[in-house]
This record gives structure tokens, C-alpha cells and sequence, in this order.
């Protein structure tokens, strides 16, 4: 759910708070020791395209879906380096010593990228929320983003006059299986009957567009260029979840000896500021959605 033009990712509002900080540094591994979303880095010096044991010697191989959307990915091409989250894998791979022609794009599909077993890859970014089940059969890099859920639903519809969350229990609501988007939908919203899900991103856009469902639930940024530039009649109704957001980080093989380096390369990014400027050039010019309680 996600391409466009640089001129409509103008248009994107963001009422999402990137971190802060992606959390301190709670003392150096080496690269062999795993830490992710519990904050252990490595440092650069244990981190560099000789030592790193790389899916292909000298090479970072990262991973991310098909098709790949703005404001992510732009002209679905993850290797141009364009788009929010091939900027930061780029900037994640500068900073661990890798120049742009050694790092390398796999596909990776959404819901098999967390399942247990060995990767083709050394990280895979995709809009991949951090949750405790995930992290039984993976790694996660300290987060680099934090996004709120939103409602989409068309313009002049019941759903769109909602006000809160209470007002769309009754609402038949679209979800992309295997996302947060689900768990949070059964969680915050209770709908009185079980929402729709389906397959893949492009399936829930065209079940609104044809009316098979009333609204859909994806994290804001989705939200904003769905309304912007896929379905010409829809409209925010309102971003909820909770006060943080949801935490992406970067997902690795479970006990990846490289997950420790993705965490203190981002967390350097977020401390040197460039973290901050790719955010603000690719995710952020924004309007706030109204906030549903």
C-alpha cells in the first residue's frame, strides 16, 4: 500500500512519534551475541564487512516484500534507495562499513518473514511491528520507527462519521492477515463480529474499494497514502492504539550473530541525527489524524 510519486509523499501526513532514543546502550556484545529489542548493540569496531558473519561473505543481504509501496519503497524498486525504509537500510548498511553496490535486495514475503528456521538474509525490513511472538522465532533490532493504527474508511459512510472507537463495533471492518492491524482491531475495537481478513495488502484496498468491507485498519502511514493516491473517495477516519505507537524494527534469524551490529548501527544513526532527517524527509510533512479513544 505504498507508491507514488516524491510529490504525493509530500501530501503524506504523519501523526506518529519516531523515538526518541532507541534506547541507551545497555553495554557491548560482539557481533557473535545477540540483543535486538532488548537493546544490546555491538559496537563499530566488532561490526565491519571482515568480521560480520554476512548470508554472503561481503555482502548485506536485505529482504523485503513484493510489490514494495511508497512511503517505504519508491517506484517499487527497494534498490534505488528512495523511500523511508530503503533509506534506513542503506544508512544501516553505511554505517556498518558496507558501499551501496554490496548490499543486496531479496524478496521476502510479510507473514513467512517471522516464521522459525533460517533466512536468505541478513535483515528484512517491511513496516515489521515487534511483539513477544515474533520474538520467539526471531531476532529484532532495537526499533527504528514507532506508527500508530488508523481507520480508513470511503467518504459518507457510517464508518467515516465515527467519532470513537465504541461507534465501529458494529462496523464490518478489513484486515491484512498476520498483521498487528488484526490484534489490535480485536483488542481496542471488540467488533461485534469478526473483521475480514485477507491475504495481502492489495486485497484489503480492493475490498473497500468494492465495498466488501465498510472500513480498513493499517498503520497510519499506510493510511495516509491510501487515501491520497489509492482509493480517491476515502478518508481517515481517526488513528488509535496505544500512546507509543507500534515499535518496527529490523527482523533477523533467531540468535543472528549480526543482530547486535543492526542495533548499534541504528542506534548511532538515531544519535548522530540522520535517523531523524530520513524520517522527516520520507515519513513525516504532517497534518495529525484525529485521535479515536
Amino acid at each position: 500500500m505504498r507508491r507514488t510519486t516524491l510529490a504525493i509523499v509530500a501530501v503524506l501526513a504523519l501523526g506518529v512519534t519516531l523515538l526518541a532514543g532507541c534506547g541507551g546502550k545497555q553495554g557491548s556484545s560482539s557481533s557473535g551475541s545477540t540483543g535486538g529489542s532488548e537493546g544490546t548493540t555491538a559496537s563499530a569496531a566488532e561490526c565491519t564487512p571482515k568480521t560480520m558473519e554476512t548470508h554472503s561473505a561481503g555482502v548485506l543481504t536485505v529482504a523485503t516484500d513484493k510489490p514494495a509501496y511508497p512511503p517505504y519503497f519508491e517506484e517499487g524498486e527497494p534498490a534505488n534507495g528512495k523511500g523511508f525504509e530503503s533509506a534506513v537500510a542503506y544508512a544501516i548498511g553505511k554505517q556498518l562499513g558496507y558501499s551501496k553496490g554490496d548490499i543486496k535486495w531479496t524478496v521476502e514475503p510479510f507473514d513467512s518473514s517471522y516464521a522459525p528456521g533460517p533466512k536468505n538474509f541478513d535483515f528484512d525490513v517491511n513496516e515489521i511491528s515487534i511483539t513477544p511472538t515474533r520474538e520467539k522465532a526471531v531476532d529484532f533490532s532495537v526499533p527504528y520507527y514507532s506508527a500508530n493504527q488508523a481507520v480508513v474508511a470511503l467518504e459518507g459512510s457510517a464508518a467515516a462519521k465515527a467519532k470513537s472507537l465504541a461507534e465501529l463495533k458494529d462496523t464490518k471492518i478489513g484486515v491484512q492477515i498476520n498483521t498487528t492491524s488484526l490484534s489490535t482491531v480485536n483488542e481496542e475495537i471488540e467488533p461485534s463480529s469478526k473483521p475480514e481478513v485477507f491475504n495481502s495488502s492489495g486485497d484489503v484496498v480492493t475490498a473497500l474499494k468494492n465495498g466488501q468491507v465498510e472500513a480498513v485498519v493499517v498503520d497510519l502511514p499506510t493510511a495516509l497514502y491510501l487515501t491520497a493516491a489509492q482509493v480517491e473517495n476515502a478518508t481517515i477516519v481517526g488513528q488509535f492504539g496505544k500512546a507509543e505507537g507500534e515499535e518496527w524494527g529490523a527482523l533477523l534469524a533467531k540468535e543472528s550473530p549480526l543482530t547486535a551490529c543492526v542495533s548499534g548501527a541504528i542506534e548511532a544513526l538515531e544519535e548522530s541525527g540522520e535517523l531523524e532527517k530520513i524520517t522527516q524527509r520520507w515519513m513525516s510533512q504532517a497534518a495529525e489524524a484525529p485521535r479515536l479513544h
